[in-house]
């Protein structure tokens, strides 16, 4: 898959780099928060190429989507990585002022992480 780290500006919405981030993905499932339940942006390019959408529906929504909440509760995992992420103090205050200095040091983190 290469890079799964997209960097947005701070105060850009979530859904901002789910294209970039879904677009050609070999998986069987994607599992997401409510964040990215949108239908043309997300889970219509996503059950096109006949991916599961774990993605729990907004209270918004007119017709409510089924989602399979036994595979959801694995997300935890998802926001595990993210709290040892934040354990970096570089990565939590975000004190690199450019992009791919951040980036790298994500990267270094993360293989940190993966590699414990």
């Amino acid at each position: 898959m290469g890079n799964p780290f997209f960097l947005t500006a701070g105060q850009v919405h979530d859904l901002a780099g789910a294209e970039v981030l879904l677009t050609d993905i070999e998986t069987g499932a994607v599992i997401a928060d409510k964040a990215y339940d949108a239908e043309e942006r997300v889970v219509k390019p996503l059950e096109q190429a006949r991916i599961e959408v774990v993605i729990p529906p907004r209270s918004c929504r007119k017709t409510p989507r089924e989602y399979d909440r036994e595979l959801y509760k694995a997300r935890h995992l998802i926001e595990n990585f993210f709290c040892k992420l934040k354990h970096f103090r570089g990565i939590a205050t975000r004190y690199d002022k450019l992009s791919r200095n951040f980036l790298a040091a994500l990267q270094f983190a993360a293989i940190l992480i993966w590699l414990n």
